[in-house]
């Protein structure tokens, strides 16, 4: 062990053996070799997922505070990560906050926006900082019971997310074929075509992280040119997106607000983005490197969500001009004109126009033509073909990471995209491509359920010293950190509270009931542990410390690792 690594592992033993420190947490898994040595020869490897070759980082000496060259070399994971802000359930909040608010959510859109790229960047900061990803770290530092929850967790999440996704692509497949190929039939089509994109990265990780880019400049196109056509009130616009108020809004206003903050905010992609990082080479035993590594990854992922946020904005206007106080007479009116083959689809009657993905292209083309429905469509197809593949690299990041999965890559992305996709292909089977909104409100809540198995582990291990030296968060990161995440996780209860009231179902109150009983507890669990992380030593009461943490300090030495390693491109 090299000097380096010896100065480490001191400063290790100083964090965890200091008086009233987490000294009295911190304590490994049924292993009886001391937490602060490294890996012993016999240890297998840490396992990696795609990135056995890295992309190298371009020294740049005439431009020691800012390279365009830099930039441009770790351009590509916060892309990645921005898609699921563009996924169909996002879309589908997008066109529904329109037509239900007008222009007045747009704040809201924006501020959900901003606190996701702030908690983006914690995710990313460990990836670079430790060389694991969230779901590794989880795997290493929480106990066995505690950790297999947690996996479970957010497995439903990415089973949520990704049934989503595959059928707003089978919908967006449904209206390009005129209604020939029925839901089932595109679901099987996405499936099949997500397995051969998959497979890009064979070719070069700057190739597959290109054909993402196609994918959201082709988002970009389709959207605005809805939003070229459409032509919304550019001063409505303004006033919506810097102006925090909502006049005259009610509750289907306040739901919606809330609906689009779950919506921004999945819990799946902090597991993504703290995986991606680790695709860049970056030696971890050089700070200024890591530090380097850490703001153009920052700076990165801010142009990526601000090109989403954008996007988001065509579809919120685009609706909000078009189709805000609108009635199902009104637009059956249009469509009948028009001799829309869907006009069956809106009930002659005085009822607030209610739409979706699918009956948001319906309406564009009774109202702007069909080009527009197809149009319409291609963006959403895009936009489920581009999430559905960043989903199963999510939910492989995260089986690999709990599990310590060594399998082949066929068989990994075969686990994961059944465990996956098998719910998804029943529900198109057994349900009508017109009548999926109940469906959608479900996933919605089962997504806002899992947001705290995500967000409190990722502020826990950022705020540990153990994990990210000197990289961990200060006292502002920790507290400006722990308020974002209490308001999100309200908000979210909100949303799953008022979910079941509206179900009028008293034994589906009394199963909610126990359930909660059973999530909160594991909740204040995950909670406890996180504000020990952030600094409340005296909550750690003595040896029930034992019931938390496993010390596994040497997840920093593992930069020897990367260090070491040789780059193929």
């Amino acid at each position: 062990m090299g000097n380096s690594d010896m100065e480490r592992k001191a400063s290790y033993e100083d964090v965890s053996g200091e008086p009233g420190g987490l000294g009295g947490v911190v304590s490994t898994i049924s292993s009886s070799r001391s937490p602060l040595q490294p890996p012993e020869d016999t240890e297998e490897e840490p396992f990696t997922t795609y990135f056995d070759s890295k992309i190298p980082i371009p020294e740049d000496e005439k431009h020691s505070c800012f390279s365009f060259r830099k930039l441009w070399a770790f351009t590509g994971p916060g892309f990645l990560m921005s898609i699921a802000y563009l996924d169909p359930g996002n879309i589908e909040s997008d066109l529904q906050s329109g037509a239900v608010a007008g222009f007045k959510l747009l704040w809201v859109l924006l501020l959900a926006t901003i606190i996701g790229l702030l908690l983006q960047r914690l995710a990313a900061r460990l990836g670079v900082v430790t060389g694991l990803h969230l779901a590794e770290v989880c795997n290493r530092q929480y106990q066995k019971f505690p950790r297999i929850i947690l996996w479970l967790m957010v497995e439903l999440a990415i089973i949520g997310s990704d049934m989503q996704e595959v059928i707003g692509s089978a919908i967006a497949i449904n209206l390009l074929s005129v209604g020939k190929i029925p839901l089932w039939g595109g679901v099987l089509i996405t499936i099949a075509d997500t397995f051969v994109f998959l497979f890009l990265d064979k070719y070069g990780l700057r190739k597959l992280e290109a054909f993402f880019g196609l994918l959201i400049t082709i988002m970009a196109v389709t959207f605005g040119y809805e939003y070229i056509t459409v032509k919304p009130n550019q001063e409505k616009l303004l006033q919506g997106l810097f102006i925090p108020y909502c006049k005259d809004c009610g509750t289907p206003q306040l739901e919606q607000a809330v609906g689009i903050v779950g919506a921004v905010i999945m819990p799946h992609n902090m597991y993504l983005h703290s995986a991606l990082v680790k695709s860049r080479q970056v030696d971890r035993t050089n700070k200024r490197e890591v530090r380097e590594a850490n703001k153009y990854f920052f700076i990165e992922s801010c142009i990526a969500l601000f090109v989403s946020f954008i996007i988001n904005i065509f579809v919120v206007t685009v609706f909000a001009e078009a189709f805000f106080n609108k009635t199902n007479a009104d637009v059956n009116q249009v469509c009948v004109n028009s001799s829309s083959p869907h006009s069956s689809l809106f009930p002659n009657n005085n009822q607030t126009l209610e739409v979706d993905i699918y009956k948001g292209g319906v309406v564009l083309g009774c109202y702007f033509g069909p080009a527009a429905l197809y149009i319409w469509a291609i963006g959403i197809l895009a936009a489920g073909q581009s999430s559905t593949m960043t989903g199963t690299y999510s939910g492989q990041f995260v089986m690999e990471g709990f599990l310590n999965l060594r399998w082949s890559r066929f068989a990994r992305v075969l686990l994961t995209r059944s465990i996956a996709i098998t719910p998804t292909l029943f529900v198109a089977i057994f349900q009508d491509v017109e009548h999926l909104t109940g469906m959608n409100d479900f996933l919605n809540v089962l997504m806002s359920l899992q947001l705290p198995f995500a967000l409190i582990p990722v502020l826990t291990f950022t705020s540990l010293p153990s994990v990210m030296h000197d990289f961990a968060n200060g006292l502002f990161w920790k507290v400006a950190g722990g308020l974002l995440i209490l308001l999100i996780c309200c908000i979210n209860m909100f949303f799953v509270v008022d979910y079941v009231r509206s179900l009028h179902n008293l034994g589906l109150y009394i199963g909610a009931a126990v359930l909660s009983i059973v999530y909160l507890s594991f909740v204040a669990y995950l909670t406890w542990l996180c504000l020990i992380a952030l600094g409340a030593s005296f909550l750690a009461c003595g040896n029930t410390g034992r019931l938390g943490f496993a010390a596994r300090p040497e997840l920093f030495l593992l930069g020897r690792v990367d260090s070491d390693s040789s780059v193929t491109r």
